[in-house]
């Protein structure tokens, strides 16, 4: 059983020390906001089709080299890092391919991605990102071409007709 905390009285002054001393956060320093969105020009930007600038949502941490490199992913989960870990993976110029969640409270996923001597692992995360994009485009395309077939079948032309049928008469 651990023993009795001090009170606070009985610590002596001289062992606190300033926040001076107190070391920097790890975090780089971010540009606080205001509240209120202001245009260069002083006015409120209330136009509802101005685009929003998102922050970046991929950096590279650091420690990372050329060919090794890890980056941290704002927003992204599980579903994300393990169809980007396996599509990267398939690529022959990479060695090692991992995702990881720091935590499951933190909206992050880190992504270790290790080259051989062929290429850097920037290059290799850009054509993952493009061929998991190229795959899901694919998958895409056959699922709407397959629905649009079942939808033309006459057993649901039937069905749809029915239920029309039904909303008018109540």
């Amino acid at each position: 059983m651990p023993g009795r905390t001090k009170a606070h009285d009985d610590a002596p002054e001289e062992v606190d020390t300033s926040m001076d001393d107190a070391p920097t956060s790890a975090q780089p320093p971010t540009e606080e906001q205001d509240d209120e969105a202001m245009e260069e020009d002083g006015s409120e930007g209330d136009d509802p089709f101005e685009e929003e600038e998102e922050p970046q949502r991929v950096r590279i941490l650091p420690g990372s080299s050329e060919r090794a490199a890890s980056f941290e992913f704002l927003k992204e989960g599980h579903t994300m890092g393990n169809a980007l870990r396996w599509i990267i993976m398939k690529n022959p110029d990479v060695e090692f391919c991992a995702y990881a969640i720091p935590h499951p409270s933190e909206d992050k996923m880190n992504l270790r991605i290790q080259t051989y001597d062929t290429t850097t692992a920037a290059a290799a995360l850009e054509k993952g990102l493009q061929d998991l994009e190229d795959l899901c485009d694919v998958v895409s395309d056959i699922f709407w071409t397959e629905r649009e077939k079942f939808e033309a079948t006459p057993e649901q032309a039937r069905k749809r007709q029915e239920e029309a049928d039904r909303r008018q008469a109540a």
